[in-house]
């Protein structure tokens, strides 16, 4: 069946015509790339940065106003909690109770469906039973989002036309435009689960009473609570029919200004009406808050947009960009004072739409440089233009078969997943070369000409089987990686299904594309000689016109055109022009990647650059020429001294082993986010304005730093049941400057430069950038026409392609770290916990998993607050002291922290006077926190109408005792005579896992540590000192250590099942293959050589001498970004992804070993030691080919530094280092099969 196919696409090449464009067309409109696809409709994958990893969460949330966390934790969240947990399907369910609501974290097992688990808990919570929560109290299901699903956060600004701020809005005017205009429009947008509202004022309506004019007129404020309640309503009163018309009747009653609360009538006393106006004040005011937003100094008001649960991050965006283009004609303006218009503006401060932009780009760049890697790799081995022309043409066509297959399949194209691509090119690039090496070995060989069809079938046919066995070894040995759970499967799934879709796509193209095209590109043409002419002085023509519009390829053009007209001429032969031909196709290939590689450093020139990869390719090839050329003499060498040469590969393994079990421990190497988010406390008792104050200088202290871009803070809580912080936490979401600036694109952008280098900007004078070397001497001219270049925009510099790259950064600051290590330095606030080093994904997942806002920690847990606090708090002066912790990062939560005034009522004397608790609650609950009683309609706007005493009667403990509470028979009694009022520490929050109380130790770990060591460093330090007695833990109280060190535990049980299960499958592929247990343990020790050669690298990454010299003034540990590398689940995926290749040349050699044996048996051990040389030169070339594209298309990702690397690098180290000792198997393997035979032949002798 497989060769009727390949052989019906040779004889009908306009079906595989057809089949091609279809992949293209299919592949171009469902790729992730914003790519410009003209008139083709684009579908493309669903895009985001990382897979999301959090857990499969639920929350119930639930609003109890005014009421502290001891109540809410009592009446509320534990008694849901417990109703929650027989739920189908849940794992486990964490709470918090806090200060007005309790928010309730149901984690559901990873098979369970998300809106099935919704149905779950909707039918629990309609089914409570009546009393289990208080009065009036209503349970919610929150957004169907997750936190990961915040994508972008926004600000309400006023602007001029230049896009200045202006100022003009005051901040109860903006968060009135954003709650009942901008919210509501935006959360129409495709994919939004909600649009949640922080900072500013919420609009009320506020009755002050006064106290004493209460008295005079004998009013209590049960009184003034029902005035207030029945002055505002609307009623309907059906219809009624004038002249043949029906009117409809409406009562006309809700409040619509001031004035009509004011003249709301309380009571009559003897015939007088009095109104809320005379015993009470009636304003505008604010709401109380719990939640702040600052930018860089100046309160402000936003919004978050969260994308709702399985929508594609980047259409929603889209879609809410769309939504803002339509407001932005129609949100309101203002003229100032100084006749400026202010518009106000939607402002975006996080677009999560750059972070994935930048990641695919680095992907996208990554792909097109491994494959004209590739291409280079197989013209010059190869050596035949057509042949590499048919290969590297229908690479990328495989690509787009991949995007197809992630389209049907709903696999979301992110950083961990396109990287399955990107490791899999040079095995998709094998698959290739070893088909069109056959097909050209049998064109040679026609000596009976036979037609071109035939020839290309019989060679396609000869390998095909060959093929398919290579490539199902490759992709079964990845099936383990399908058993991953948990967070490591959510990761490594889709990058084992790209993986896996890249190497089908790269069968069905080598066997069902490349023959029919090969049959017509190899095929003989003689074309008529003027034709030729006029085709090569076309690409003369079209190579200079190419020149002059500044494209340097443009030679090649003229090179290919000037050689054709050579050979026409026969001046040379026509073998001579494909040489010549062979090399211009691979200077220009080396040409192209030094433009768009730029390896060195995208400031230095291209010629440089272009030595450099005209060095590193050439270089590699000529390594592996060597190789091929002294192949023989070493394997001669090796078969006759076996025991000395098999000592050098045991001892690399031997090595490598040893190198594994020193190497530090890790879940996943952390993403470069683009951002940073900076989470510090201040201490629980800190008030509103106390917390605004801190903020506004922190972010004021960030935004002084160069490189930032911008600094928005926020203190407290957004409205939305996805976020339940204290008024204590801020998150500053920090936006640094990209090193260079970009275009929309988010591609690096070049832009005009005189001829002394420095940037011209648009009004004409200069800029130097901050790492020029250049100095201008003149101090005049200095000073009049040089600009200060951290003030320099975009918008100010002129594009010029022919230009160069403006760096934001200062030449101290080499890396982000550098600019966190400056946020850290200015944020040394008093008062202010540190924090550890976060970004707003990698945040949003670690509270997700462990609900808590660091990667590492100790969970404390038990059963009474304060000895939670107090063991923690022990814990973290021990935590200080561990090997590997970073000090100041250490901090355990103050529970029992936040100050209480308790008024305790003395029921006794309720009773003299003949007073219910619930009346002294409702004067206490309405005179000091106030009581919204009912909610203004203003068209779309609703406010509520909140009755209280005023401030100056309730700011100081003191004056609360002077509040009166009515008696029904007699005068008011003060409350003093009621109650005594006392001070208490209570919690801020109380957290809680399955009903137990819990408490957190959050710490971080220094530079150069690894994850696992240093937790198992505290681990044993804390042991320690409880053997010493230091340390003792309360009864009752048990604690764990959590976080990504949790992951990794569970990760490294699931692979030490998975690494030796892809080991069996790939032993029991070479098993059928030889049926032979000793040639298949032969080809099997590729794995372990591999397998050392790929720690060899990963310490050689982590060696300070270990290429530490400098190219042309770059480092080349600087180029490699060498450093210490962890063994992390990405480590470990790319040892997996490296044994499905590692056996592939001891395959080829041992397959033909055994070929050659079997059709003719040695006699002597100087014959099987010849038929193994001639064996291992007649394989050494296409062994090397596949080794070398590999190696070598690997080399863009090691070198790469865009958004995501940090994820590809540490997966591409394994198979880069892995395939380099793994060429050490072309003599492992002979010499292995020469001792068996030899041994046999003893044995047979004797």
């Amino acid at each position: 069946m497989l060769n009727k196919s390949i052989k019906f696409l040779i004889e009908n090449k306009l079906v595989a015509v057809l089949l091609l464009a279809l992949f293209i067309a299919w592949g171009v409109v469902n790729a992730p790339f914003e790519w410009n696809t003209g008139s083709l409709p684009r579908d493309p994958v669903a895009v985001d940065a990382i897979p999301d990893i959090g857990e499969n969460q639920q929350i119930v949330f639930t609003k109890w106003d005014g009421r502290s966390p001891q109540d809410i934790e009592d009446q509320i969240t534990y008694p849901l909690t417990t109703s929650l947990l027989g739920i189908p399907g849940v794992k486990t369910i964490r709470s918090s109770s806090m200060f007005g609501f309790s928010s309730i974290y149901i984690i559901f097992e990873e098979d369970i469906e998300f809106y099935w688990s919704r149905s779950r808990i909707l039918e629990k919570l309609n089914s409570l039973p009546a009393g289990l929560l208080p009065e009036g109290v209503n349970p919610a299901l929150g957004p169907d989002a997750t936190g990961l699903g915040q994508i972008y956060w926004y600000t309400l600004e006023g602007r001029d036309k230049d896009g200045n701020v202006t100022g003009g809005w005051d901040l109860q005017e903006l968060r009135s435009i954003q709650d009942f205009y901008v919210k509501y429009a935006l959360s129409s947008a495709s994919g939004v689960s909600e649009v949640a509202s922080i900072g500013g004022y919420v609009l009320e309506y506020q009755v002050d009473v006064n106290p004493e004019l209460m008295r005079q007129y004998n009013i209590g404020l049960s009184e003034v609570v029902k005035a207030v309640k029945q002055s505002n309503k609307d009623v309907g009163a059906q219809t009624l029919e004038i002249n043949q018309a029906e009117y409809l009747i409406r009562g006309l009653g809700y409040i619509k200004k001031l004035s009509d609360l004011e003249n709301a009538v309380v009571t009559s006393k003897d015939f007088t009406s009095i109104r809320i106006k005379d015993i009470a004040k009636v304003t505008h005011g604010p709401a109380t808050r719990r939640g702040l937003l600052d930018k860089e100094g100046a309160e402000v008001v936003g919004g978050v947009v969260v994308a709702r649960y399985g929508a594609n991050p980047m259409e929603v965006i889209n879609n809410v960009k769309e939504k803002i283009n339509e407001l932005s004609s129609g949100l309101p303006s203002k003229t100032l004072s100084d006749g400026r218009t202010s518009q106000l503006t939607i402002v975006p401060f996080y677009d999560r739409t750059e972070l994935i932009q930048e990641t695919l780009g680095t992907l996208d760049e990554a792909l097109t440089l491994e494959i004209l890697i590739t291409i280079f790799v197989i013209i010059i081995m190869v050596f035949n233009l057509r042949a590499s022309v048919l290969i590297s043409g229908l690479l990328p066509v495989a690509v787009l078969m991949v995007f197809i297959s992630m389209k049907l399949f709903n696999v979301d194209a992110n950083i961990v997943a396109l990287s399955g691509i990107a490791i899999a090119i040079g095995t998709m690039v094998d698959v290739g070369v070893i088909l069109s090496e056959n097909v050209l070995r049998h064109i040679d060989e026609n000596e009976e000409k036979l037609p071109m069809n035939t020839v290309v079938y019989n060679a396609t046919a000869e390998v095909s089987g060959a093929i398919l066995t290579a490539v199902m070894t490759t992709i079964i040995s990845f099936i383990p990686v399908f058993t991953m759970i948990g967070a490591e499967g959510k990761l490594f799934r889709p990058l084992a299904f790209t993986k896996t879709a890249a190497l089908t796509a790269s069968l069905i193209v080598a066997l069902f594309l490349i023959p029919p095209f090969a049959a017509y590109l190899f095929k003989k043409r003689n074309l008529k000689t003027s034709f030729s002419y006029m085709l090569n002085g076309a690409l003369i023509v079209f190579g200079v016109l190419s020149l002059i519009l500044g494209y340097p390829l443009g030679l090649i053009l003229v090179a290919f055109g000037v050689v054709g007209f050579l050979s026409l001429k026969e001046k040379i032969t026509s073998k001579r022009a494909n040489i010549i031909n062979i090399f211009v196709s691979a200077f220009a290939i080396i040409f192209l990647l030094a433009e768009y590689w730029r390896p060195l450093g995208v400031d230095r020139s291209i010629l440089i650059n272009l030595i450099f990869v005209g060095l590193i390719c050439f270089g590699l090839l000529g390594v592996f020429t060597l190789f091929r050329n002294y192949y023989v003499r070493i394997l001669n060498w090796a078969l006759r001294n076996k025991l000395l040469f098999l000592s050098i590969p045991t001892a690399i393994v031997i090595f490598g082993v040893m190198i594994m079990r020193n190497t530090g421990k890790e879940f996943m190497p952390s993403l470069n986010e683009g951002s940073f988010l900076l989470m510090p406390t201040s201490m629980p008792h800190a008030g509103v304005e106390e917390n605004k104050r801190v903020l506004q200088q922190l972010d004021m202290a960030v935004a002084s730093i160069p490189e930032i871009e911008t600094v928005v803070g926020k203190s407290g809580r957004t409205e939305s049941a996805l976020d339940p912080a204290p008024l204590s936490m801020y998150e500053n979401v920090i936006q640094y400057k990209s090193e260079y600036i970009l275009n929309e694109n988010r591609k690096r952008q070049r832009f005009k430069v005189n001829e002394d280098g420095l940037f011209v900007l648009k009004d004409g004078s200069l800029v130097t950038n901050p790492n020029s070397e250049i100095e201008v001497e003149d101090d005049d001219y200095k000073a009049s026409k040089i600009t200060d270049p951290f003030s320099v925009t975009s918008s100010q510099l002129i594009p010029d392609d022919d230009g160069e790259y403006f760096r934001n950064w200062r030449p101290e600051i080499e890396s982000p770290d550098d600019i966190w290590k400056e946020i850290v330095r200015v944020t040394k606030l008093p008062g202010v916990t540190s924090a550890p080093k976060l970004q707003p994904i990698e945040t949003r997942l670690v509270m997700l998993q462990t609900g808590m806002r660091a990667p590492m920690g100790i969970k404390v847990k038990g059963q009474d607050l304060k000895e939670i606090e107090a063991f923690g708090v022990q814990l973290e002066d021990i935590l200080k002291q561990a090997e590997g912790v970073k000090d100041e990062a250490v901090f355990a939560d103050r529970i029992v922290g936040k100050p209480y005034l308790l008024i305790d009522i003395d029921r006794e004397r309720l009773a003299r006077y003949g007073i219910t608790i619930e009346q002294v609650q409702q004067v206490i609950q309405v005179s000091v926190g106030g009581m919204v009683l009912s909610q203004t309609v203003e068209g779309r706007e609703r406010y509520g109408i909140r009755v209280r005493y005023p401030r100056e009667l309730r700011a100081n403990p003191n004056d609360l005792k002077d509040i009166y509470v009515p008696v029904e028979k007699g005068s008011p009694v003060p409350l003093s005579e009621l109650v005594t009022i006392r001070y208490e520490k209570g919690p801020q929050v109380i957290k809680s896992e399955d009903t137990f109380l819990v408490g957190y130790v959050l710490f971080d770990k220094l530079d150069g540590f690894a994850e696992v060591d240093v937790v198992e460093n505290a681990q044993a330090l804390i042991q320690e000192k409880i053997d010493n007695g230091e340390l003792t833990v309360p009864k009752g109280i048990n604690y764990q250590f959590t976080g990504t060190y949790e992951n990794q535990l569970r990760a490294e049980k699931t692979l030490s099942v998975v690494v030796p299960l892809a080991l069996a499958i790939i032993f029991l592929i070479l098993y059928f293959q030889f049926r032979s247990v000793g040639t298949s343990l032969m080809v099997f020790t590729g794995i372990a050589v591999a397998f050392a050669g790929g720690f060899l690298m990963i310490w050689f990454y982590g060696q300070d001498w270990f290429l530490n010299f400098s190219f042309f003034g770059e480092n080349l540990r600087d180029l490699f970004q060498m450093h210490t590398i962890n063994l992390s689940v990405a480590v470990w995926v790319g040892f997996i992804a490296l044994f499905g290749i590692a056996t592939d040349d001891g395959v080829v050699m041992a397959t033909y070993l055994t070929q050659t044996f079997d059709k003719n048996k040695p006699k002597d051990r100087k014959s099987i030691r010849a038929s193994v040389v001639e064996a291992g030169e007649k394989r050494i070339r296409p062994c090397l080919m596949t080794t070398a594209t590999t190696i070598l298309a690997l080399l863009p990702v090691l070198t790469s530094t865009g958004r995501g690397s940090d994820i590809m690098i540490p997966m591409a180290i394994p198979s880069f280092g892995g395939m380099l000792i793994a060429l050490i198997t072309l003599f492992v393997v002979p010499v292995l099969f020469s001792w068996k035979e030899e041994f046999q032949l003893k044995r047979a002798t004797k």
